[in-house]
């Protein structure tokens, strides 16, 4: 688990939404927003519309939040972790515990990262996917340890 991969290069300090999905989600949210307004009936009109609104916040919520996760390098290093209110910084100390965790999923399995934090006092659970963090989650981790941000 606490291994690097080849795939993924240790230098990568940045994790977040591909800009590809979130410049989908837009013109997704466009081409729904005219489907709306062309539509011939009310509660089509609303559903559609509806739809079109939600994925328009859901890539403004992506861009509002890159990038997701960091880590700045130093002695000790920082985690960054970036949420609608802004961004809030983790010293090693502060991480209790990090792991990939794999949940059934629509008959598949899906991995996560979960970060247990110390948050002013108060127990937080952080869990990030892969549209969080645009690659599989073990990278991140592999990330984290090698940094000694986490332990494998």
């Amino acid at each position: 688990m606490g291994t690097v991969t080849a795939s993924e290069p240790v230098s990568r300090l940045q994790w977040s939404t591909p800009p590809l999905a979130l410049a989908a989600a837009v013109v997704g949210g466009i081409a729904l927003g005219a489907a709306a307004m062309v539509a011939d009936d009310g509660p089509s009109r609303l559903l559609v519309g509806l739809a079109a609104v939600l994925l328009l916040i859901l890539a403004a919520v992506g861009l509002r939040q890159r990038p997701r996760l960091s880590i700045v390098p130093g002695t000790p290093p920082t985690l960054v972790v970036r949420g609608l209110l802004g961004a809030q910084k983790y010293s090693p100390e502060r991480i209790v515990r990090a792991r990939v965790v794999s949940f059934r999923r629509l008959g598949r399995s899906v991995p996560n990262l979960e970060l247990d934090i110390d948050h002013h006092g108060e127990d937080r659970l952080l869990i990030f996917g892969r549209w969080d963090l645009g690659t599989h989650p073990q990278d991140v981790m592999d990330a984290l340890v090698a940094h000694g941000l986490a332990v494998s």
